[in-house]
């Protein structure tokens, strides 16, 4: 039996998109408090199934594909320009194609607007109706109205009509940003892209037998399994080790390792590595919200993801990004490992000085690249002790020295000196923990 959570959640799910959502509607509907439908309707939102704009409400949207990340819907649009509805607000839930800022002429203007797009322009309300009647939503900025006329054929058309009190370039900026910062969440890998989803995977069931698992392990060849209950949640897992010298006839649930760890479909892949090799756990169940078994995660599957994870040049770059990829080899009179990097200004602070995450994310990839010669793999720190001597300016050429104190099969400590113009900047001492490849 599906608890009330659930029970929400599926209603939702059926609910065509473009509708409005709101707690006291669900409430009624489903006979629930308006707590648990409140709940229910941000863990619908944490999904992707609805979307939450000021002054307009809760509506149901179609769940974007990861391939599909950087396109927009009209709601994301409200959202990051604090736009309010105009008319056409049944449209919310469309996704855009392309972006035109109406700085032109009005037949030039026309000629780039198609169905699909959104016209970014000012009080030009002729062109807002040419607009939406050419298939387009409006984006007016500079906190401008429209005519009764364009509200009345946008709530025909479902077009959204859109006011913002932003000039056009910032509008333009503020949307770009955003799409960007979709780029970069595309590229982060998530146990989603990875998993072995659950009409795939093998588990046992509380009431089954050590004879079941053994059954099992001939068919599958495998030890580890998640154990559920009888409404499918994760209670326990079993391996090899809670079933040897044990009775044929004992119970699961009288055998397993209760209350084992898990992780959620939008864990990122580096987060489950470092759990798992930090705990040195070789199979982890991947749950929902409620507990409910969603698939199972192996070691093998994070390792072998992180082999493949190779930097897209279309994606977005992240600040550390821009810091680490100017890093070079150079060249030491003592023949020790030396990398350089010159200041640029993304990499400083508002006194014009290197920032302290930067100093700390071109410590801990000098560190990386230096024990990579070493060990094939990646390294999660544990702890760092970072020493700033003296500041560095924009446009300064740093050296960095890691140094290895010492090296382990799972743990490494790393000394980093800073150099500019022959005296010490910065130190580091670095403890990091290693996953192998």
């Amino acid at each position: 039996m599906a608890t009330k959570h659930e029970q929400i959640l599926e209603h939702i799910e059926s609910l065509p998109v473009g509708s409005k959502i709101s707690v006291r509607r669900i409430a009624k509907a489903l006979n629930v408090s308006e707590g648990t439908a409140y709940r229910a309707i941000k863990e619908a939102e944490n999904q992707d199934l609805v979307s939450t704009m000021e002054r307009v409400g809760t509506i149901r949207i179609e769940k974007k594909k990861k391939e599909n990340i950087e396109r927009l819907t009209f709601a994301e649009i409200i959202n990051i320009v604090e736009g309010q509805v105009l008319g056409g607000r049944e449209g919310l839930y469309k996704t855009l194609n392309k972006f035109v800022i109406g700085a032109m002429k009005l037949e030039a203007m026309m000629r780039y607007t198609e169905a699909g797009s959104l016209l970014i322009v000012g009080n030009r309300t002729n062109a807002h109706e040419l607009a939406v009647k050419e298939g387009a939503a409006v984006l007016i900025t500079g906190g401008f109205d429209t005519s009764e006329t364009v509200k009345k054929l946008a709530d025909e058309k479902k077009l959204p009509v859109i006011s913002t009190s932003y000039d056009t370039f910032t509008v333009a900026t503020m949307i770009n940003r955003a799409i960007y910062d979709q780029l970069i969440k595309k590229e982060i890998v998530l146990v989603d892209d990875i998993y072995t989803p659950f009409s795939e995977s093998t588990f046992l069931k509380t009431k089954d037998t050590v004879q079941d698992w053994y059954q099992y392990n001939q068919a599958t060849s495998h030890s580890r399994y998640p154990v559920v209950d009888q409404h499918n949640r994760v209670v326990g897992v079993v391996t090899s080790k809670d079933v040897i010298g044990k009775e044929q006839e004992l119970t699961i649930d009288r055998v397993m390792t209760r209350n084992p760890m898990t992780v959620h479909t939008k864990t990122s892949l580096a987060n489950a590595a470092h759990v798992m090799v930090w705990e040195g756990i070789e199979l982890m169940p991947v749950v929902d919200a409620s507990h409910k078994l969603q698939g199972i995660i192996s070691r093998q599957d994070v390792l072998k993801a992180l082999q493949h994870l190779q930097r897209q040049p279309q994606v977005g770059e992240t600040i550390e990004d821009l810091a680490t990829k100017q890093l070079e080899m150079g060249e030491s009179e003592e023949q020790e490992y030396v990398l350089r990097t010159r200041v640029t200004p993304q990499m400083t602070n508002q006194l014009g000085t290197v920032s302290y995450g930067v100093f700390i994310s071109l410590i801990t990839e000098s560190t990386s690249r230096l024990l990579r010669k070493y060990k094939k793999g990646d390294l999660v720190v544990e702890n760092i002790s970072v020493y700033f001597i003296k500041p560095v300016q924009i446009e300064s050429e740093i050296q960095i020295k890691p140094q290895i104190l010492e090296v382990g099969r799972k743990f490494a400590k790393v000394d980093v000196e800073v150099h500019h113009d022959r005296s010490i900047v910065g130190k580091a001492l670095l403890m990091a923990q290693l996953i192998d490849r």
